[in-house]
């Protein structure tokens, strides 16, 4: 339960001794937003996870074999409960929705598979709540009591999105009962689609990235000795990062050190070549969850270098608030969800991203002054606003 001086979890009878459906990313991915909804709601429900179902095609690299090969080896497995009440399913499709025929034969062999899931686990009348917009394919076809579309993204502007993903996506908004997005420019899109669409922005794991403000917690040896100011970055290193800006930053701060820590997409590996021969670039690759505010205890500041376009402006970084919650001052695109937050600078341009820098760098708010600003942005207040939305509709 959170602290007295938190906001309090609501009383809302709303999603509570439910079975519910969750279509998302892949259980063992990195927690985004839906991981925290779920595991906030999993305490008075029952979850089906349904793994990823692909939104875009794969490519012949490495990365995506392996990851074809991983997803047909975990179909074989059966449903696990990999948490209390979160119980995950690994289903399987072809990832592509334009032609008619595969379009009807991913759909029932689909349904066939979630279906199973929910009879062996006794699921009826789920609420089905969409994270991927390819399970529209299903939306309506699983016995729902309610079907809710929370949408995060401008799913059809990543990079090879699958064919014929906006036509599904599109008939998603417009069947669901209730559609959530998570910023602005998302709901000024998708209202047209569907008039009971609303906003609910990100929350924050604020408990665990606060740690980082704990003198028991130790910054990871691989960065201990680095030259300061630590410029850092945590999260995805895909296509929409600007990597000529990271670029310019290292070159400018030649005497400091520039952190960036995550796993490079597919979509990314050229992109991020140009970052190749600058000695106080340090790509330390993915780092476990649990370990990040270790890492967030190093940073001077955190950094959100976005390119800016239809899928970025959309976007609601989570990794803003993690660094806020940590104490860090923020550096960021200019992007209309990061706009309204205390203790973050925007830029538009790599100069003004330099000068931007300098200023969090004299930022005068204290870690914890910085850390308490987005105290109250918790996943159990946002779980509380969906609650009070279902209870209204």
């Amino acid at each position: 339960m959170m602290d007295n001086d938190l906001k309090k979890i609501g009383s809302s009878a709303a999603l509570r001794g439910e079975d519910i459906l969750c279509f998302s990313h892949d259980w063992t991915g990195d927690p985004l937003s839906k991981t925290h909804i779920m595991r906030v709601l999993s305490k008075d429900n029952r979850i089906l996870w349904i793994n990823a179902i692909a939104n875009r095609m794969p490519t012949a690299s490495s990365k995506d074999v392996k990851r074809i090969f991983s997803k047909l080896k975990r179909f074989t497995e059966p449903v696990k409960e990999v948490e209390k009440n979160i119980f995950v399913l690994n289903p399987l499709a072809i990832p592509t929705y334009g032609r008619a025929s595969v379009r009807s034969f991913n759909e029932r062999f689909l349904l066939r598979q979630v279906r199973n899931a929910m009879n062996d686990l006794g699921f009826a009348s789920p609420v089905n709540m969409v994270f991927n917009p390819a399970a529209g394919l299903l939306a309506g076809k699983l016995g729902e009591k309610k079907l809710i579309y929370y949408c995060v993204d401008e799913y059809t502007a990543f990079t090879g999105a699958a064919e014929g993903l906006r036509e599904i996506e599109e008939d998603l908004f417009r069947d669901s009962d209730l559609v959530v997005v998570s910023a602005e420019k998302l709901l000024e899109d998708k209202k047209q689609f569907n008039e009971n669409t609303h906003l609910i922005r990100h929350g924050t794991d604020w408990r665990h990235f606060r740690t980082a403000l704990d003198p028991e917690v130790f910054v990871p040896t691989e960065i201990a000795d680095l030259p300061k100011p630590i410029i850092g970055f945590h999260g995805l290193l895909a296509d929409w990062v600007d990597f000529e800006g990271i670029r310019f930053v290292a070159e400018h701060f030649g005497s400091g050190s520039v952190v960036l820590v995550g796993k490079t997409a597919v979509d990314a590996e050229r992109k991020i070549r140009v970052l190749d021969g600058l000695p106080n670039v340090v790509k330390t690759g993915r780092r476990p969850y649990e370990d990040l505010p270790s890492y967030c205890k190093a940073f001077d500041v955190g950094l959100n270098p976005f390119i800016i376009n239809d899928l970025t402006l959309a976007a609601n970084p989570l990794k803003v608030r993690e660094y806020l919650a940590a104490g860090l001052p923020v550096v960021s695109s200019d992007l209309p969800e990061v706009r309204i937050l205390e203790h973050c600078y925007t830029y538009e341009s790599h100069d003004e991203l330099i000068e931007q820098i300098k200023k969090a760098l004299k930022h005068r708010s204290s870690r914890e002054e910085i850390s308490d600003s987005i105290r109250n942005e918790s996943w159990e207040s946002k779980v509380d606003e969906l609650r009070e939305l279902i209870e209204k509709n």
